[in-house]
């Protein structure tokens, strides 16, 4: 695993399972996290927990103005940034038998939220790592769903990770002799509260019936894909998708 000395790294959701593992990890490796939720209670054990190494940040990324402040206040706090982390998300179901209106709320919804904030921020960070002598490093959370599809109710899902995937490759293939490497995670079920209306309805245990393992991935799991590929080691793997569902889909 590689050294994160005085990195700093921007976490969007870092509320989460995923978000808070991967704080914890690239703490631990001597990086300042700044740290970003919906809400601040979200984010208050955390923040104790991790005492200097982290700085809170809140902001709805659904309001597309507050994403790009959100980058703007992250930068104010160190006067740098060196990693985004895009990994804030929700699962919203979208039935097919809504109004029209309410299937495209969700969908509104969705794109905000898992597209268009991710890009606004990955649009800061582009500019200021051109900027900046050593670059930066960008890592985009898609889904096993951007290939695979997703469930009956969460085309919209889907739909904003496979987006996620274009627009990662894109920046990798057209600012990379900028000095900015771009990643993106495409996990499966992952043991967090995001999907815990599946754990509940249908079970961990179907879940891990699908993986080549015989079990899910713990956030853990892929907070340290996300801390290798933030210290700069895979430099040449820009532009991938690292699939991380315990061969439940293999592409």
């Amino acid at each position: 695993m590689g050294n994160l000395e005085g990195k700093v790294v921007l976490i969007t959701g870092a509320g989460g399972g995923i978000g808070s593992a991967t704080a914890r990890t690239m703490a631990a490796q001597g990086g300042h996290v700044l740290i970003h939720d919906l809400v601040e209670p979200a984010l208050a054990a955390l923040t104790e927990e991790l005492g200097e190494s982290a700085t809170p940040l809140v902001a709805d990324l659904t309001d597309l103005a507050a994403a790009e402040q959100l980058w703007n206040d992250a930068w104010a706090v160190k006067g740098r940034i060196d990693v985004l982390v895009n990994n804030a998300g929700a699962y919203p179901p979208a039935p097919l038998d809504a109004s029209l209106d309410e299937w495209l709320k969700v969908w509104d919804f969705s794109l905000d939220l898992h597209l268009k904030a991710p890009a606004v921020l990955c649009r800061q960070a582009v500019t200021a790592y051109s900027a900046q002598d050593d670059g930066g490093i960008i890592v985009n959370l898609a889904s096993r769903a951007a290939f695979r599809g997703e469930d009956p109710e969460y085309w919209h899902y889907a739909a904003a990770k496979a987006g996620v995937v274009a627009m990662t490759r894109t920046i990798a293939r057209q600012y990379g002799r900028n000095g900015v490497t771009a990643f993106a995670l495409a996990p499966g079920y992952v043991d967090t509260e995001l999907n815990a209306q599946f754990r509940d309805t249908v079970g961990v245990e179907v879940a891990a019936e699908q993986t080549g393992l015989g079990e899910v991935a713990q956030p853990q799991d892929v907070a340290n894909i996300i801390a290798f590929l933030a210290s700069g080691l895979a430099k040449h793997a820009t532009g991938t998708t690292i699939d991380v569902n315990g061969a439940s889909y293999v592409r």
